[in-house]
């Protein structure tokens, strides 16, 4: 439902194999393109995903994301910077036409930062603001995710 009030967006960008997903928002690739392939650590763009630590979420999120595109091959598009401080490629991945980062938000696995400032910041607000109104995952009112990873981070040092 959401999917259809958007525009269709052409993304460009690499395709690459997932060999492994550590988390709800990072993944490992290999660019099967090159002749030596390595493994490339890849964090999704515009959104956050529970800290693995803060259960049920983070397991969730985890397996959400190997659901949807483990072991395929997907397409990375890549914005402004592309490495964070840890060296992961940070993009925006697609399967078969799909943000995979916005639909990890519209299911309510994941949440947007207030401050995301990117090019698909308005999809991924509308596909936040979708998932808090129907109480998906961690918008769930009978068990809410209470504290963002960030502050789950920070209190258990």
């Amino acid at each position: 439902m959401l999917a259809g009030c958007q525009p269709k967006e052409t993304p460009t960008g690499v395709a690459v194999k997932v060999e492994r997903v550590i988390s709800g928002q990072t993944l490992e690739v290999v660019d099967t393109s090159k002749p030596s392939a390595l493994i490339e650590r890849v964090r999704l763009l515009g959104i956050e995903a529970p800290d693995m630590k803060q259960q049920p979420w983070g397991t969730a999120a985890q397996e959400k994301l190997k659901q949807m595109i483990g072991g395929q091959i997907v397409l990375l598009e890549s914005e402004g910077s592309t490495k964070d401080q840890f060296e992961r490629t940070l993009a925006y991945v697609w399967k078969d036409g799909m943000l995979v980062n916005e639909q990890l938000v519209v299911e309510g696995y994941v949440y947007v930062p207030r401050s995301i400032n990117n090019k698909y910041e308005q999809r991924l607000t509308n596909a936040q603001e979708f998932a808090r109104l129907m109480g998906k995952g961690i918008w769930n009112p009978e068990k809410p995710m209470r504290l963002t990873p960030t502050e789950f981070r920070r209190q258990n040092r």
